[in-house]
């Protein structure tokens, strides 16, 4: 059985407010075994687009209330317009129509009287390099991905980390709002692929990665493998609490995975220690502060027995183990 699928036939969006004109236009291209949507005027066709999004729009240049150099101009401010050609019908051929017309956002236009193999032809140009951009920028979009994220457990990796780190850090400063980071390290992890090897070492790692991943649920937060066994939590717009609290959640998250682990100096299953650390940065400064911070905590809580999570405070040198939960802030 042939299992393929035909490809749908373009939808081509024909803007003219001659009936004449549309009726022509539409013939012409259907027997070229496109689809067509008709609009008789510019706001019109911005409904229509909107709704059906069609592949390219073929525009009449003169129309009343709205013409389509203005309408051409809307049409590149909404979702998606920018990858649609959009090919203006004139009757004008002087060089100052022509001008605007590529100024506005039009690919090409065509003159009336319309010379049909013509038409055909450059209709069928501009669809082909529309797809073609569009797998193009799809394409980059995911290579882009692709290299900010870690191979063995699909969080981001420490290029994107640093990258999305130094973001936020300015973002934060110029709107002065708390960033927390939340450094998590699995608990004797040398020992625990010491005792069950380096692939065991591995699904664990992936284990604990979506464990973070499924708990951090904001689309502003990123999880990020930072080092071999140590997983980091940029939250923007969090406050220290509402970073806390998220931290002990991981902290119970993993324990509750229940992964064995006998050779484990703080429980017979696998947990994560995890430092936290808030700031509102300052203009012009480093994000590299935080990290220390959070890092220092993460020590704090490591060489206070382990599966727990600490907060980093500037002013004191006394460690607060952190029972209490709460919200994670504004944001």
């Amino acid at each position: 059985m042939n299992t393929a699928v035909s490809e749908q036939p373009s939808l081509v969006l024909i803007v003219d407010d001659e009936p004449f004109i549309r009726a022509q236009l539409r013939l012409s291209l259907q027997r070229e075994g496109y689809q067509t949507v008709e609009a008789e005027n510019g706001r019109e066709a911005l409904t229509i687009f909107q709704e059906r999004q069609p592949d390219i729009v073929l525009m009449d240049a003169i129309m009343p209330d709205l013409d389509g150099f203005e309408c051409c101009t809307y049409l590149q401010s909404l979702d998606n317009g920018k990858y649609t050609p959009v090919l203006m019908i004139t009757g004008l051929e002087d060089q100052e129509s022509v001008d605007r017309a590529f100024e506005v956002g039009a690919i090409d236009y065509v003159t009336k009287p319309i010379h049909w193999p013509v038409l055909r032809q450059r209709v069928k140009r501009l669809i082909q390099q529309s797809h073609l951009q569009q797998k193009l920028e799809a394409a980059n979009l995911e290579l882009q991905r692709l290299v900010g994220i870690d191979e063995l457990t699909q969080v981001a990796n420490r290029r994107r980390f640093e990258e999305y780190c130094a973001q936020e850090w300015q973002r934060m400063a110029r709107n002065q709002l708390p960033l927390s980071l939340i450094l998590c390290d699995v608990d004797f992890f040398k020992a625990y692929n010491d005792t069950y090897g380096h692939r065991a070492g591995d699904r664990c790692l992936q284990l604990v990665a979506k464990a973070i991943q499924d708990t951090v649920n904001r689309p502003g937060d990123v999880v990020a493998r930072y080092g071999g066994e140590e997983f980091a939590v940029i939250l923007p717009t969090t406050y220290a609490d509402g970073a806390i609290h998220l931290a002990a959640r991981i902290c119970a998250t993993v324990r509750e995975l229940a992964i064995p682990h006998i050779t484990s100096q703080a429980k017979t299953c696998v947990t994560v220690s995890a430092g936290v650390a808030t700031e509102i940065p300052v203009p012009n400064s480093d994000f590299q502060e935080i990290i220390d911070a959070a890092d220092r905590a993460l020590y704090q809580a490591k060489t206070k027995g382990r599966d727990r999570c600490q907060q980093y405070f500037k002013q004191t040198s006394s460690p607060i183990y952190i029972l209490n939960s709460g919200n994670r802030g504004q944001g």
